[in-house]
């Protein structure tokens, strides 16, 4: 209904159809080659100071004057480039939205016309659901990839398969037929660097030299990394999410989802897994997906030109992202709607649904991990869980939850740190360091020596009789005749102490060097080394109760449900709601949480425990601060993002954040029909303004509109070049009749066109809860503050921002585009 008056108003023009943003669609795709340092000043340039005073938009009519279009502006020639976006600057959803429907409308009056006609107008229907579907297809393939990749390179650092280069440790002795149940990790085809090099499989020679050869394999594959990374494309570090976000709220970030990024970051992000670092390759998957569907969203016109629309599909293709990384495609449409997207309408969700959905066949289809699952840790429980065990579970959750608030202030603590010293000068040698400390402390003990997805498929996996791990070292009973899937609780033995001290070790590890890790100069994703810390936690309690319940059966809280020789406790079990209980207090996801871990497990009677575990740790987490990791990264990127699930509750007035304030110089405004070329172009050389209001004279004050400062440079340009006679003595005419002018006068020029004649307004009386919520909701760029109609100043998302922090006892100069 909004978009309907809007148009009826004289917001959106024809001059909006004819966007060909050719010149920024290519900056977009060829853009990564800026060096992605958010210390460099050109990157505060951009984003600071009072350039967001023309940032967004709004709907309200501005004044008493009509805003009627006249007819002879909408069929001037549209001046191309009006109503695209510079780099680092936030779209107008209004214009976005309000275009769209306009093409629609353009689009249903023609498709009665020929079936040349009906044929575009179908394609265009369908356009959304091809562009979906590609991305999933490509999400699917790359994550496929990426996966069998990874594991070889991970296998490479430990030795080599020598009758199949390509195949990993676990394919090479798939065919051979001289493997024991012991040692099935053991063939004569697969030869360990110490073999190759010095002949010995065994002895401390032995030892030292596949020590040696690991090293250095993690050190290459790292160095390799960074140094793709920071030649090829900076945009490629990191996980992605918090820019997704980002992107998704409407900000411009040229070059992030563009092909540079996505080729790097696939190939960086197979050496950054392979080099042992405590890193996941799930969170960067996402932005893999988004890279895909910005890709792909230019084959279509209906979202190359719109901004808005394309946010449609970078939504789809994040569910897609989730739905590859985790196996998980119901939790890849939740975690998109809970997590990422800003807007997000009923047929994005159908959309959504559908991308998470062929990328979801596709990866089944390449079957990375030969185990026929989307996953490499599919487990499947047969033990239910009893009331009791909430107690255990909800204890989980409380370490989930302290887990993340540490985490959280310690990565932003130490990220900050990195920005404000020379450290973070040295990118390469900072993720050389990371790395060479990780290979050397992990390689010693087996549970960090491996694979961290290898690890939590082994804290999950629960103890069955053809179970050789030492977790499984248990004590049989020798009187048990057969074996059954549900084996007896019996006395942890020797083994599976030995595997406690060695999971506490690993914890501690896990722990210390995540903090250091996420941050560095590589696609670096959080999912899995948290739900490695959980899952290792999550296993020592669960073994602590198992063996509990054995030695003690006779307690009140065991009598009832757990008899002598049952199988009561699954320490696995609680392994996996550890994991779900510490991701979820880093990251603060609850619903698409709690489905794409039961979509890990296929157990829906674990829905209860996963439930418990994951609210009690957001509660927990919200207790020490209520910022997840990856709105905390954006804080600290300093990216115009106006949380929806923030609270403000201050009784201020529009009047108390507007900006001019009284210490100020005057609003920087345009008059409709008395400003020359050179005065609008003297003002916006003066200025940094990326907007100015339109008054119709400097004495009555009185709104007429507002003009952006990139559509003003372009139409000025534009008429210099095709229209004769205009001079820099030239009038400009913002009004609907062009006032009469001297015979001798230089022919004015008429920038109508570009003139947005209902920006969004309040009056200096309107509470900022109100103006906040006005914000989040229509997605605006700025609004104008008004008395009785007289113009009285601007405030801006980023004046909002500003407020924000300066209520919550923060200074906002010291948060802002650092």
């Amino acid at each position: 209904m909004e978009s309907e008056q809007l148009f009826h108003r004289g917001y959106c023009r024809n001059s909006y159809n004819s966007i060909t943003s050719v010149s920024s669609d290519e900056e977009l795709l060829d853009g990564a080659g800026v060096i992605m340092d958010f210390q460099t000043s050109e990157d505060d340039n951009l984003l600071d100071g009072d350039t967001a005073v023309g940032t967004h938009y709004t709907m309200t009519n501005g004044g008493s004057i009509s805003s009627s279009t006249h007819l002879l502006d909408l069929l001037d020639e549209p001046i191309p480039g009006v109503g695209t976006y510079d780099d680092f600057h936030t779209i107008d959803w209004v214009r976005e939205k309000c275009k769209d429907r306009e093409r629609h409308r353009r689009i249903n009056s023609k498709k009665k016309e020929s079936a040349w006609e009906m044929t575009k107008s179908l394609y265009d229907a369908w356009s959304g659901w091809l562009v979906v579907t590609l991305t999933g297809l490509a999400s699917g393939a790359l994550a496929g990839l990426i996966d069998i990749a990874a594991d070889w390179m991970t296998d490479l650092k430990e030795g080599i398969c020598l009758s199949a280069l390509w195949y990993n440790h676990e394919q090479c002795c798939w065919g051979s037929n001289e493997t024991t149940f012991e040692e099935r990790d053991k063939c004569p085809q697969w030869k360990t660097w110490a073999e190759l090099i010095i002949g010995q499989a065994e002895g401390p020679g032995s030892y030292i030299m596949n020590y040696m050869m690991y090293i250095f394999w993690a050190l290459s594959f790292a160095f390799l990394a960074v140094s793709l990374v920071k030649v090829f494309a900076p945009y490629a570090c990191g996980s992605g999410i918090p820019e997704i976000k980002t992107i998704l709220s409407g900000f411009i970030i040229r070059g992030y989802l563009g092909k540079w990024t996505l080729m790097i970051k696939t190939v960086t992000l197979v050496l950054a897994v392979a080099s042992g670092l405590s890193l996941g390759k799930e969170g960067p998957l996402v932005h893999v997906a988004c890279c895909c569907g910005n890709i792909f969203s230019y084959l279509f016109p209906k979202y190359s030109t719109n901004e808005a629309k394309k946010r449609e599909v970078l939504s789809a293709a994040s569910a897609a992202g989730v739905s590859v990384a985790f196996g998980a495609p119901i939790g890849g449409v939740l975690f998109s709607l809970e997590e990422v997207s800003y807007y997000f309408p009923l047929k994005t969700l159908w959309r959504s649904f559908f991308a998470a959905l062929v990328a979801a066949f596709v990866l089944r289809s390449i079957n990375p991990f030969g185990n026929s699952r989307l996953v490499l840790f599919y487990v499947e429980y047969h033990t239910p869980w009893y009331l009791f065990e909430l107690f255990p579970f909800i204890l989980l959750g409380v370490f989930g939850g302290l887990w993340g608030a540490f985490f959280i202030r310690a990565n932003i603590a130490w990220c900050r740190r990195r920005k404000s010293t020379k450290f973070g000068k040295y990118p390469v040698l900072e993720v050389i360091v990371v790395a060479a400390i990780t290979a050397v402390v992990a390689f010693p003990n087996p549970y960090t020596r491996l694979n961290t997805s290898e690890l939590i498929k082994e804290l999950f996996t629960d103890c069955g009789p053809l179970e050789s791990s030492s977790l499984c070292d248990y004590r049989n009973d020798m009187n048990a005749s057969k074996i059954v899937d549900d084996i007896p609780d019996r006395p942890a033995g020797l083994g599976v102490y030995s595997a406690i001290w060695q999971l506490c070790l690993a914890l501690i590890f896990k722990i210390i060097m995540t903090v250091f890790t996420f941050g560095i100069k590589v696609p670096s994703g959080l999912f899995i080394p948290s739900m490695a810390i959980g899952a290792i936690a999550g296993r020592i309690v669960g073994i602590a109760v198992e063996q509990l319940a054995y030695y003690h059966h006779d307690w009140f809280i065991f009598k009832e449900w757990c008899e002598v020789g049952a199988d009561c406790i699954t320490p696995g079990l609680y392994a996996m709601v550890g994991a779900a209980a510490c991701l979820g207090g880093v990251t603060r996801m609850t619903v698409s949480l709690v489905v794409i871990v039961f979509e890990l497990t296929g157990g829906l009677e674990y829905i209860v425990p996963l439930m418990a575990a994951v609210m009690t740790s957001k509660w927990v987490g919200d207790a020490f601060g209520r910022e997840g990791i990856y709105e905390a990264h954006i804080r600290l990127n300093g990216y115009p993002f106006l949380d929806a699930k923030e609270e403000f509750t201050h009784t201020t007035l529009a009047a108390d954040v507007m900006r001019p304030r009284r210490s100020d110089p005057p609003l920087a405004v345009l008059t409709q029909d008395n400003m020359t070329v050179d005065d609008i172009e003297n003002m916006i050389n003066e200025t940094s303004y990326n907007g100015f209001p339109v008054i119709m004279s400097r004495e009555s004050q009185r709104l007429v509109g507002f003009a952006l400062r990139r559509d003003l440079t372009i139409a000025i340009e534009s008429a210099r070049k095709k229209q004769e006679g205009i001079v820099g003595s030239s009038r400009v005419c913002f009004a609907q009749h062009t006032p009469s002018l001297p015979a001798e006068s230089p022919r004015p020029l008429k920038l109508r066109s570009i003139l947005d004649m209902s920006p969004f307004t309040v009056t200096d009386h309107t509470p900022m809860e109100i103006v906040v919520d006005i914000f989040r909701k229509l997605g605006l760029r700025q609004c104008l503050v008004t008395h009785n109609g007289r113009l009285l100043g601007i405030i801006t998302k980023k004046d909002i921002l500003r407020h924000m922090a300066q209520t919550a006892n923060q200074d906002p100069a010291s948060i802002m585009f650092n």
